[in-house]
């Protein structure tokens, strides 16, 4: 019998075309339980976070609804839309997201505090927005701020 691979198994097979990363002064599980909540409703601060700044989910209009294996989710827009893949590893303390770029946010304890690092292991070349000039410079710098805004909500909420 031959089963897909996970996303997360698909993307650790590749190799990370870039990384942004920041650091937190708190413990690397109340980091975690805050970027990996993931489940059914409104995307937001309190729901795939990872996603919450994006356009759709600020208007209301990205919902997360239960894959078919454990621990997999899709957020689903109001309008024309492919819906973004997630894959949740709490035991890695990882997060995948697959949409027009596919990448993973990973939390891990370190001596100066927790770190949370977002590789992007895959974009898709045709994309509009990718294809529209943002050079894979702006996109990295779009990433890492955008990894920032995710920093800051964790940082307010924990208090650090």
């Amino acid at each position: 019998m031959h089963t897909t691979p996970s996303l997360l198994a698909e993307l650790d097979a590749l190799p990370a075309r870039w990384e942004a990363h920041g650091t937190l002064a708190a413990p690397a599980t109340a980091v975690a339980a805050l970027l990996l909540a993931v489940a059914e409703g409104r995307v937001g601060d309190d729901n795939l976070l990872v996603l919450a700044r994006a356009s759709a989910a600020r208007q209301g209009a990205m919902t997360v609804v239960t894959g078919a294996r454990a621990d997999t989710y899709r957020a689903e827009y109001a309008g024309p839309v492919e819906p973004v893949e997630i894959q949740v590893d709490r035991a890695r303390s990882c997060l995948a997201v697959q949409s027009w770029y596919a990448g993973v946010h990973t939390v891990t304890a370190g001596p100066e505090g927790t770190r949370v690092t977002h590789a992007v292991q895959r974009v898709l070349p045709d994309h509009p927005g990718f294809a529209d000039g943002i050079a894979e410079l702006g996109l990295h710098t779009r990433m890492a701020r955008d990894l920032n805004k995710v920093l800051a909500v964790i940082a307010d909420r924990l208090g650090c």
